[in-house]
């Protein structure tokens, strides 16, 4: 068992290293008291203090909610600061105030209706706390969730609203979890980032007032991360404590810290409510997304290697989840739109001389597609280019000995396109309003169920008639121009959130009926690398950015949630069609091996020299791949602090270790620089398998290995096995 209930009240959830405290006071307030190192429950009367704050109303039992420490604040109340809901009823009115009605502990982890979710396969890995708070004036049901796997250092929450009152009211605001600090000595870390520059570390100590992090686009976004952490001044990658709070969602979010007069933090995360509003009939609910908690007591890398532990085992699902992804190698860069059925046979036949297990056709196979002016939603072959079909296209790329992939758009629709002529109205758009374009496309409005239908049964028909072992699913626009057709006017607010939920509906549904396909999600690149995405797609292109120094910092920053079995990462041409850097075959190679390793270039381009080498990356991965997709990944140099990043993969039962150390310009005369390794048993001798030195993992720790490379954009990689 992993939650405890006292007599008096007292809800103490454990894990196996953490402890999440909350107790009621006077019978009603839910407070916040403790989350962090376990430890046994404490004294209540030393743990809650309430105090009154000059200026700050107090309730009628002399209870301060302007100072309490609270597990689910309310708005328009006594409590001044960000509420985690707000409220509209029908008689105008806007104070919402939510008392302790009950709870019950259910075994295991109940599903969340309609959104994706961090699971478990049997009742005993986790245990789930159900409090229902009331506003037992106005009819108000919240129920707050919370999950403590037993295993694994995370809690989860999220929130169910219902209406048991016999008129409407409007959810304004409704975060997923809301957790009061008594302190707010922490730095702010956050992934921020742009198209082509995804998730960068940003860290900043927190100041008075409120920080937020958010996007408004319809997505997770390059711009926003739906991630933040909380850390201790100080903390490092192995020391202090870390707070980590991440949404399994894909569209609009909002998380962020309220400082307030008495320097105390707030933390919060949930739905965005820029421009949301949901309207609950009577007996109608209102579901959240999960957020998912992670605290560590061993700093940044120990929140990390949680956070990928719990989304590989319990979050991706399907075949894909433990098995090894293959070496794909995608068309685009080698040809673009131009492309014909001998082109990608002759890449096939190239694929299969290196070792390469898969080809991925990108854009421009369907419809009249030969620029990115037309075509997106028509979902049936371009003729033109392959008067075989799909079909033969995949036949023949399979008879050389290579799977065959696709790549989709399927969430757009272009104006010059046949589905856009025959349903004009299935696009996001304000009726007299410019229906803005972005890439010379619009979206399609998933709140729609008959826009839904059809994305599944076109994306279906193609999968089902070929052979088609991969799908690289892309989205490459944000939402403007915010309306549904479908709605009416009292529920255009709702449309965003609508929409995700169709959008996680379709996947589901292709997901589950093509269960020997492997997914990868794509939006602009990493415009969407989520956890609600990756629950139906195991794996996330991780930007369009290839350039082996900037996928430095786009992968070390990724890595603080995401583990780097979700991470796509492919060595591209040079000079890079990105930045125009001429990085060296073995750095690009290096890079993309912490990673789902690919190629994304025309591999007839290669020099005899090169493909010998790209053989022996290939080769070099497939060994690899057998435990750095579920390793530990331990980061010991950062991009973001100087000239050299570094990192290290472990197996998970330790025999195995793979170690990476990247260096962007050549310094001189600057001493010794060596590769000090991270995770390995101290007592425990290694042995290097490329010239077979031993090592004890102390020594490798400590003192290191000397790294001697001359000239810009250098690496080097280890290759380690534990001896019995």
């Amino acid at each position: 068992m992993s939650i405890f209930v006292s007599d008096g009240g007292v809800f103490h959830l454990q894990t196996a290293h953490t402890s999440y405290i909350m107790a009621l006071v006077d019978g009603k307030y839910l407070a916040h008291v403790y989350w962090g190192r376990k430890m046994d429950t404490p004294d209540m009367d030393n743990a809650l203090i309430n105090r009154w704050i000059v200026f700050s109303p107090l309730n009628g039992d002399g209870w301060s909610l302007d100072f309490a420490r609270q597990e689910y604040p309310v708005g328009c109340g006594t409590d001044y600061r960000e509420p985690a809901i707000s409220a509209l009823y029908d008689d105008g009115s806007r104070t919402v105030e939510l008392h302790y009605d009950s709870f019950r502990v259910i075994p295991g982890k109940p599903a969340l209706e309609g959104l994706p979710a961090t699971y478990v396969e049997s009742d005993d890995e986790a245990d789930t706390l159900e409090i229902v708070l009331k506003d037992r004036l106005k009819g108000m049901k919240v129920v707050l969730r919370y999950t403590a796997y037993r295993e694994l250092d995370v809690i989860m929450r999220s929130v169910l609203i219902t209406n048991e009152s016999d008129s409407p009211m409007i959810i304004e605001k409704a975060v997923s979890a809301s957790v009061d600090y008594e302190g707010a000595a922490y730095d702010m870390i956050t992934l921020p980032g742009a198209w082509a520059r995804e998730r960068h570390i940003e860290r900043r100590a927190l100041r008075s007032g409120v920080q937020t992090v958010e996007s408004r686009r319809g997505a997770s976004s390059h711009q926003a991360n739906p991630f933040f952490a909380l850390a201790s001044h100080g903390a490092t990658e192995d020391y202090g404590d870390v707070y980590g709070f991440n949404l399994v969602y894909s569209g609009n979010h909002t998380s962020g810290v309220e400082v307030d007069q008495l320097f105390r933090a707030r933390a919060w995360i949930g739905i965005n409510d820029y421009d949301f509003a949901w309207r609950l009939e009577s007996g109608e609910s209102f579901q959240t997304p999960e957020a998912v908690m992670v605290y560590s007591a061993k700093g940044i890398g120990g929140m990390s290697r949680t956070y990928h532990r719990l989304y590989r085992t319990r979050l991706v699902r399907g075949r894909y989840r433990d098995a090894q992804r293959p070496i794909l190698a995608n068309n685009w860069e080698a040809t673009y739109f131009d492309f014909d059925e001998e082109k990608i046979v002759a890449l096939a036949k190239e694929a299969a001389g290196l070792g390469i297990e898969l080809l991925v056709l990108d854009d421009g196979w369907f419809g009249k597609r030969n620029s990115d002016n037309c075509s997106l939603g028509d979902w049936y072959v371009n003729s033109e280019k392959l008067p075989g079909g799909i079909a033969q296209l995949a036949r023949r790329v399979n008879d050389c000995g290579v799977k065959f992939g696709l790549w989709f758009e399927p969430e757009m629709v272009c104006p010059d396109s046949d589905l856009y002529r025959a349903h004009p109205d299935w696009c996001i758009h304000v009726p007299g309003r410019e229906r803005t374009e972005t890439r010379n496309q619009l979206t399609l409005d998933l709140s729609r169920p008959e826009v839904c239908d059809y994305i599944v049964r076109a994306v279906s028909d193609v999968l089902d008639s070929a052979d088609i072992s991969y799908v690289k699913w892309d989205m490459n626009r944000h939402m403007s121009a915010l309306g549904s057709a479908g709605l009416p006017a009292e529920r255009q607010k709702e449309m965003p959130h609508r929409y995700m939920l169709g959008l996680y509906s379709v996947m589901e549904r292709i997901v589950s009926s093509h269960p020997h396909v492997l997914f990868e999600s794509c939006s602009g690149g990493g415009g969407r690398f989520d956890p609600g995405i990756l629950y139906y797609m195991p794996q996330t292109w991780t930007s369009d950015n290839t350039d082996a120094v900037d996928r430095l910092r786009i992968q070390y920053g990724t890595s603080l949630v995401y583990p780097v079995s979700a991470m796509g990462a492919h060595v591209s041409a040079v000079p890079n069609h990105q930045v125009g850097r001429v990085t060296s075959l073995k750095m690009r190679g290096d890079v993309a091996m912490s990673g789902n390793f690919g190629y994304e270039l025309d591999l007839n381009a290669f020099t005899e020299e090169e493909k010998e080498q790209v053989r022996a990356q290939v080769e070099q991965y497939k060994d690899l791949r057998t435990f750095v997709q579920s390793a530990d990944m331990y980061r010991v140099a950062s991009p973001f602090e100087g000239n050299t990043t570094a990192w290290v993969f472990v197996s998970q039962d330790g025999n195995d270790v793979f170690a990476a150390w990247f260096r962007v310009l050549a310094e001189y005369n600057i001493g010794v620089r060596r590769m000090r390794f991270a995770g390995l048993e101290e007592a425990a001798v290694y042995t290097d398998t490329e010239d077979g030195r031993e090592y004890t993992g102390a020594e490798l720790m400590n003192i290191g290995l000397v790294v001697d490379l001359q000239g810009d954009y250098r690496s080097r990689t280890w290759r380690l096995k534990k001896k019995a």
